[in-house]
């Protein structure tokens, strides 16, 4: 198993979450976020007084899918997240060991 977690654009969600649905993503957990990449925040002008807005706000997507998923899912997001502007966002990949439904105690790839 592996965990998918997405940083896009917050205005994407709704077509992310429809790709990802197209491909048999059934749940997933969404996280509104605060962060930079390279280009270190942007600057913006208030007032006539110019200033950098150091974090900016994303939304953060993960998901746990069996390894066979991996690759559609990642292209899903790919796709649907892409505007090929600075700021796209990334994806990362980690694995996961274990998981467990609670209420039913189903573990590994039966849980998810």
């Amino acid at each position: 198993m592996k965990k998918v977690e997405a940083i896009i654009k917050p205005f994407k969600l709704d077509e992310v979450k429809d790709a990802l649905a197209e491909v048999g993503i059934q749940g997933m957990t969404v996280t509104e976020v605060k962060g930079f990449g390279r280009t270190g925040g942007k600057k913006e002008v208030y007032r006539g007084s110019a200033y950098v807005v150091d974090f900016v706000p994303k939304v953060k997507v993960d998901i746990v899918v069996p390894d066979s998923m991996v690759g559609d899912v990642i292209d899903a997001i790919e796709k649907s997240a892409k505007t090929g502007r600075i700021g796209d966002g990334k994806i990362f990949v980690v694995p996961v060991e274990e998981a467990v439904r609670i209420r039913t105690g189903e573990r590994g790839e039966d849980a998810i």
